[in-house]
């Protein structure tokens, strides 16, 4: 957890950010958060709810998510024919530019943080798009306060509510600190 003054990829103004980067560059500890994930998604849907086609996750901070998930997913369950895709933005919009998702599959759509749940939102909509089916979107930090909803079971690892501000109300610009844009 980072404290300062963070413009948040939603445009927000905050000043904490949780910069899952950090804890991801460890494999053996992002194993065992997507492991902890496929847990809860396991709990919330059954057994049967991780029967799913692949894992799709939004570029570039959910990549690693998305395959660790795809992982924990495909120990769990034995199947080795699991994908892991990814949406990469083209004219700052999600696309499916190297994968195919084939009209009946199911998904889990996996991310680092939402926030207010934009690129998420793309990415189950190009999963539906295709006329595939969300089976639920998994998260490791959930810090959208419970604004972020979508047509699909969400779980997460951890749910935060940062204090945040619209850039023309931020405080910490009047005040004049530096502002940070850290990634995701």
């Amino acid at each position: 957890m980072l404290e300062g003054h963070f413009e948040l990829r939603s445009g927000l103004h905050s000043n904490r950010f949780f910069q899952c980067a950090n804890v991801l560059r460890y494999p053996k500890m992002a194993g065992q958060l997507c492991d902890a994930l496929v847990e809860e998604l396991a709990a919330t849907l059954g057994e049967e709810g991780l029967n799913v086609d692949g894992v799709i996750a939004p570029a570039l901070g959910g990549i690693v998510v998305g395959h660790e998930v795809a992982r924990a997913v495909s120990d769990r369950t034995g199947r080795r024919d699991l994908k892991s895709i990814f949406a990469e933005k083209e004219n700052d919009k999600l696309v499916l530019r190297r994968f195919k998702i084939a009209p009946g599959e199911r998904y889990i759509v996996a991310e680092d943080v939402v926030t207010r749940g934009g690129r998420v939102q793309e990415t189950v909509d190009i999963v539906t798009g295709a006329g595939a089916e969300v089976a639920a979107i998994g998260l490791l930090v959930n810090r959208s306060g419970g604004k972020a909803s979508f047509d699909a079971p969400m779980i997460s690892l951890l749910e935060i509510e940062p204090i945040t501000w619209e850039a023309e109300h931020c405080p910490l610009c009047e005040e004049g600190k530096e502002l940070v844009h850290p990634g995701s």
